[in-house]
């Protein structure tokens, strides 16, 4: 037998009331990351984005299109301008704060319900984090969240209409990011086996889903022309995240220390209980299975634990409502809760976001810092180092000379920065970077910037070290210290030699 739809509906008023909280917290947390948008500098993924976005395709080795665009309409807004460049970041990450306040409406939530599932969003480290920059897994747990509110929202409204806008809001996530594919493969089984199974008989979602479909006709053209990269680079994945904490093994620890320590990961795991038991919120019950669906599914293809944090919102929706359905002993219902909204909060910020002056990071002071803070540091410097490397050869030989990079983020750096040093065109035989193309056949030597040569010696046959990468920071990340090597001895043509050296690892 089905469950049926939640007895209690919110009124209008209430909504109208939980706005105002709600959009405080959106406001909050949009205010705080654009306090430290500008600070630092790009990401290495973010470099990435640009170069991609001066190519605009359908398709790219390791995503689909839509982040390309989304850097290229940044840059072409605000050329250089790394503010506004995550801007789209710091949009999403406020929606998500909005969607999930939604979502415990649209469950039944009374205003403090609908305050508390927003601030435990508006105050996650992992949100707070990639909200900081532009990135897949900024905007994929925004979509979800979406997805998700829409969900519920059916549940509660039966309105079909609802099911073809999730198949556009579908459309829009698996252009970002493949991943809502498992949330829709987990929550089918979800709901054959708990319902509401009348879903599965609506001809909207199944509209919906064309919808959807349609979408990923002219990535799925660009992956079959291209060898279907895209699948060597979930094997790689697979691979980069075996053992230790980014392993099977620490997934679900990774996956609870990003909910956010306190608030965040109690929510969830209460969340995930209620969602799948309880009988207050029984109509819900299949989105708790799903999440235990998506996760399952994520460790079996050894995938990164931020591609669950989607299910983060409706998990703390649902504690949320249902916290606020118990009756409490009066000494506990007048205890505030948000003194411990804060302290999360307080705790939070400088594990996410870059709150330090960089010249903290580069004295190696003992102060909590971002995961991703050293790699925004620096990439000028980079290609300064280059460009002293290049412009010391003899102009014949200059003449002669292109850019190879072992890794994406330093061909976008040297894409980014290079031109304004006089440098050459950059490649790089990595990941997405090698369907760029390949250098021009006129180039029979090269600065190579990255820890070994050894592919590139198999067509040439000299490598000497002419240089180092520093920054002025000193801050020791990736870059810091790589050499720069000028290769020589020409010995077969690019065109012959590129096939080879493309590399997905890192």
């Amino acid at each position: 037998m089905e469950a049926a739809p939640a007895a209690e509906t919110p009124t209008v008023s209430s909504a109208a009331f939980a706005r105002l909280p709600v959009g405080l917290l959106a406001a909050a947390a949009a205010a705080v990351l654009l306090a430290t948008a500008w600070r630092y500098g790009y990401f290495g993924d973010e470099l990435y984005f640009l170069s991609a976005g001066k190519r605009l395709a359908w398709g790219y080795a390791d995503q689909p299109p839509v982040l390309p665009f989304l850097a290229l309409a940044m840059d072409t807004l605000a050329p250089g301008n790394v503010f506004v460049f995550r801007l789209p970041a710091v949009l999403a990450t406020a929606a998500g704060v909005v969607f999930t306040g939604l979502i415990a409406y649209e469950m039944g939530g009374d205003r403090r319900a609908q305050t508390r599932a927003a601030a435990a969003y508006a105050i996650c480290g992992q949100f707070l984090g990639s909200g900081h920059y532009l990135a897949t897994s900024t905007i994929d747990p925004a979509l979800w969240t979406l997805i998700a509110w829409l969900l519920v929202r059916w549940m509660r409204k039966r309105d079909d209409n609802l099911l073809l806008w999730l198949g556009v809001a579908t459309a829009v996530a698996l252009n970002v990011k493949l991943l809502i594919a498992t949330f829709w493969v987990a929550a089918g089984i979800a709901i054959l086996l708990f319902g509401p199974r009348d879903l599965l008989r609506r001809p909207k979602l199944w509209a919906g889903a064309g919808i959807a479909a349609l979408s990923m006709v002219p990535t799925l053209w660009w992956q079959a022309a291209n060898g279907w990269p895209q699948l060597e680079m979930g094997d790689v994945i697979a691979h980069e995240t075996t053992g230790g904490w980014s392993g099977r093994a620490g997934f679900l620890p990774a996956l609870l220390t990003g909910a956010g320590l306190g608030i965040g990961v109690v929510g969830v795991l209460y969340g995930l209980w209620v969602l799948s038991f309880s009988s207050r919120l029984r109509a819900y019950r299949f989105l708790g299975w799903t999440t235990v669906g998506v996760i399952a599914l994520f460790i079996l293809s050894n995938g990164r634990y931020y591609y669950a944090a989607g299910m983060f919102g409706v998990l703390w929706a649902g504690a949320a409502v249902h916290f606020g359905q118990l009756k409490p002993s009066p000494w506990f219902r007048w205890i505030p809760t948000w003194p411990v909204f804060l302290l999360s909060a307080l705790y939070t910020l400088p594990y996410a976001l870059p709150v330090w002056p960089s010249a903290w990071l580069a004295e190696g002071r003992d102060v909590p810092r971002p995961a991703y803070a050293l790699e925004e540091i620096g990439w000028p410097d980079l290609a300064r180092s280059v460009a002293d490397a290049y412009h010391r050869l003899p102009p014949a030989q200059r003449e002669r000379t292109t850019l190879v990079t072992a890794g994406y983020w330093q061909a976008g750096a040297l894409d980014r920065y290079g031109a304004g040093y006089g440098l050459p065109a950059v490649y790089s035989p990595s990941r997405g970077f090698w369907y760029f193309g390949h250098p021009p056949e006129t180039a029979d030597s090269v600065l190579f910037v990255g820890p070994d040569p050894a592919r590139l010696l198999r067509s040439f046959t000299d490598a000497r070290i002419v240089s180092r990468v520093d920054n002025e920071a000193g801050v020791r990340n990736v870059s810091r210290g790589m050499p720069i090597w000028l290769v020589t001895g020409h010995t077969e043509t690019w065109a012959s030699a590129w096939p080879a050296l493309r590399e997905f690892r890192v």
